[in-house]
């Protein structure tokens, strides 16, 4: 009995050894896993969704930029339409100025007739002078008041779109 015995004590012991260098063995290729585990991990560098989604996230930005967008854009039509209107305005005004002017070259003013016939010895035709004078004036102020009317006018026209482009937006 004392011989199994032994040989019992003997295999318990060389089982231990062996248990022993497995345990060694698999500690030694444990004992560099968070490394290992470290290395093979994967790393996502650009990380990939689904088409739904994508098509979602577009839509919510196009949702968002859009009134942004459309905002912007009206205000720079007006914008050029309000400098389009001032350009018609003083494209008007110049031409009534124009317009002024070329009459005033083409009619003498009554001062300047006036001032001609003072230094002239009075005549018998003074009378006709008279009317004369009162002519100029009456055409003068006929064309100012043409050109009083056509600025009224265009006025009234310029109101009438700001009133169109107003009744329009809404």
């Amino acid at each position: 009995m004392a011989d199994s015995l032994a040989s019992s004590v003997s295999s318990l012991r060389s089982s231990l050894q062996l248990l022993d260098s497995s345990i060694d063995i698999l500690d030694s290729g444990v004992n560099d896993f968070p490394r290992l585990s470290k290395v093979l991990q994967t790393t996502r560098h650009f990380e990939l969704l689904p088409e739904p989604q994508l098509q979602e996230a577009q839509q919510s930005l196009l949702d968002e930029i859009t009134p942004s967008i459309a905002h912007l854009l009206s205000v720079a039509s007006n914008h050029v339409e309000r400098l389009a209107r001032r350009e018609e305005s003083l494209r008007a005004k110049c031409q009534l100025q124009e317009g002024r002017l070329s009459d005033e070259r083409r009619l003498p003013s009554p001062s300047s007739s006036l001032s001609g016939k003072a230094n002239r010895p009075a005549r018998p035709s003074s009378d006709a002078g008279a009317k004369a004078v009162q002519l100029r004036r009456l055409v003068q102020k006929k064309e100012r008041l043409k050109y009083a009317v056509d600025r009224l006018e265009l006025q009234s026209r310029q109101k009438e779109r700001q009133l169109r482009k107003s009744m329009a937006a809404q």
